[in-house]
């Protein structure tokens, strides 16, 4: 089973990118599950019709008591579904939400019972503490990549990740596989980005051009790789997808 975890900035696109990556798997005829670690518990609706799935934490306040057939979604890509999703707005903690959300699918057997070959969790990196970790350290994830762009923001959060993994990895825990540039058009951002990973000590896997069939398919609830199979861009989300699955 690989295990993958992508994490990066807010607004970066890094769930457009896990979700065209987990579309691109299921493509494949490989099983493949994404897991949302965001609060917004949005990571997914570009897989189920651009709809949010119930998470587990909401499955959790409503019910009490929760199945995994609440919380599981098998989309129309193939790709299985799940959000751990986020505390009421201004009470409790994402990061301990995220652990709970976590310690339940750990309890309804989820991994063995679906038995995925592709695990792929999509985590908020704009602060790399608590709950947002578990992926890195608790030995969810075999390897880490950072979505990133030439912004300085998105650079800053790269650089703290890859701080916060190394870290972990000395533990035994999940290891940095590199930086997936997702383009935004700034002057010399490839330059910038190798630059930076340079300075992190990694390496730029794989650098997605902006492309605005991105926002259309997202306009339709979709992915690229579902809405225009055939374009440019789904191709370069393949090449991507056989460059992470390749990475010891």
């Amino acid at each position: 089973m690989k295990k993958i975890a992508i994490y990066g900035k807010g607004g970066i696109g890094k769930s457009t990118t896990v979700s065209n990556l987990s579309a691109s798997i299921a493509s494949m005829g490989l099983v493949v599950m994404q897991v949302g670690c965001d609060p917004k518990a949005d990571s997914t609706r570009n897989l189920n019709g651009g709809e949010n799935i119930p998470t587990v934490l909401d499955m959790l306040r409503e019910k009490g008591d929760i199945s995994l057939e609440d919380v599981l979604i098998k989309s129309s890509t193939g790709v299985y579904c799940i959000e751990a999703g986020g505390p009421v707005p201004g009470v409790g903690c994402a990061g301990r939400g995220i652990i709970t959300a976590f310690e339940k699918m750990e309890e309804l057997n989820v991994f063995e019972k679906i038995k995925p070959d592709v695990i792929i969790y999509d985590v908020l990196g704009d602060v790399v503490c608590g709950g947002f970790a578990m992926p890195i350290r608790s030995g969810y994830a075999d390897n880490v990549f950072i979505v990133t762009s030439g912004e300085m923001m998105s650079l800053y959060a790269a650089s703290n990740i890859s701080h916060a993994v190394k870290s972990f990895g000395k533990r035994g825990y999940a290891s940095l596989g590199g930086l997936i540039l997702n383009s935004k058009n700034i002057k010399d951002e490839a330059d910038i980005v190798n630059k930076a990973a340079i300075e992190i000590g990694t390496k730029v896997k794989y650098h997605l051009p902006r492309n605005p069939i991105v926002q259309e398919a997202e306009a339709q609830g979709k992915t690229v790789v579902e809405a225009f199979p055939d374009s440019d861009m789904a191709l370069h989300y393949r090449k991507l997808t056989n460059i992470l699955l390749e990475v010891k």
